[in-house]
């Protein structure tokens, strides 16, 4: 049976209006899930900002969760019940293009074309009261965890599958550009792997955070050249492990340079817009250097965010700035898109 529900929806730029909506009836193998917390990624802020192009009106938000309210016919009743907290993953992969059946499901040629169910918006879903979700993409989440918590379990996750392309060893040399929420995630990550984290970052308080959190040396760009800094505290050889988590242009060669033979340089940040970086193919050749990219967690890697904040092995307190109720999703945008700002997070 379908219920009326609001949404929170970019309807211009830098215009987010509550809007009415109707959920279509539940499929086989779906629930209603009531939201409960939803954060304000880049993505979302891209698009109120007009930078990336959406149809409008348009419901972000990927970054959720909630409890689930209702269940569709043929739903493992053993498994879920009316009540259970969880983290939703509601980014789409289609199941059927050659990068879903290959393993690569965070590589769908169709990622961004989700289907628009009846009576709903273009965009993630998000930002509503309710969403339907199939439940093989939601994650039970425990008491211990505020919902505020884990609504953050999928920019974990994007960090743990970049973690996982690095392939970090015991003992490396780790260096995170960048003390943005993914940089502090990066730090915590390659922490966790038994590595010397090093972080690159202008900001003070930035920097502070990153030594609570687990970084053994920070330093400043701005003061020193970053990539001589580099070599100087790795006697010459570069790091093993590189990742650019900005969309600064500049600094792209400068972490290609600072990696070492054989070591691995990811670049996380998207670029917008995108800047090409000359790269010496002899360079490639003498040193083995391998030079990738990350986007997109898989539903491993958000398997592994929600044990990873459900357990308490990550805390994530310190990546929240602000909170807002929904009928307060305009200031919640403007306040988001303050350059500098962690996650700002819309509750129900």
């Amino acid at each position: 049976m379908s219920i009326q529900i609001r949404t929170a929806a970019v309807t211009g730029l830098k215009k987010c209006e509550i809007l009415n909506l109707e959920t279509p009836d539940l499929r086989p193998g779906e629930a209603l899930v009531k939201v409960h917390a939803v954060a304000l990624c880049t993505l979302e802020q891209r698009i109120f900002r007009g930078e990336v192009k959406m149809p409008l009106p348009c419901t972000g938000g990927h970054e959720v969760s909630g409890e689930i309210a209702a269940f569709g016919p043929g739903v493992n009743l053993k498994k879920w019940a009316v009540g259970d907290r969880v983290a939703v993953r509601l980014l789409y992969s289609c199941g059927e293009c050659y990068y879903c059946r290959t393993g690569h499901t965070n590589m769908c040629e169709r990622a961004q074309k989700k289907p628009t169910r009846e009576g709903l918006l273009v965009g993630p879903g998000g930002l509503c009261d309710y969403v339907i979700v199939d439940t093989a993409s939601l994650f039970k989440i425990p008491d211990t965890l505020t919902y505020e918590e884990a609504c953050l379990t999928e920019p974990l996750a994007c960090v743990v599958h970049s973690v996982g392309r690095a392939n970090i060893q015991l003992g490396e040399d780790v260096v995170v550009i960048g003390g943005g929420i993914m940089g502090q995630y990066h730090v915590m990550l390659a922490k966790r792997r038994g590595a010397r984290v090093i972080l690159s970052e202008v900001d003070p308080a930035r920097a502070e955070l990153a030594k609570k959190l687990g970084a053994d040396m920070v330093f400043n760009p701005m003061e020193v050249d970053p990539v001589e800094f580099v070599k100087s505290v790795t006697e010459g050889r570069g790091a093993d492990v590189v990742f650019n988590t900005t969309a600064i242009p500049s600094v792209v060669p400068q972490a290609i340079a600072m990696t070492g033979k054989a070591g691995r340089m990811i670049q996380y940040s998207s670029m917008h817009p995108d800047a090409p970086t000359p790269v010496s193919p002899q360079m490639l050749h003498g040193t083995e250097t391998v030079l990738t990219g990350s986007i997109s967690p898989d539903g491993h890697d958000f398997f592994v965010a929600n044990r990873l904040l459900s357990s308490g092995i990550i805390d994530c307190k310190s990546m929240i700035a602000r909170t807002f109720p929904f009928a307060q999703a305009q200031d919640a945008f403007e306040a988001a898109i303050v350059p500098g700002t962690f996650r700002v997070i819309i509750t129900d």
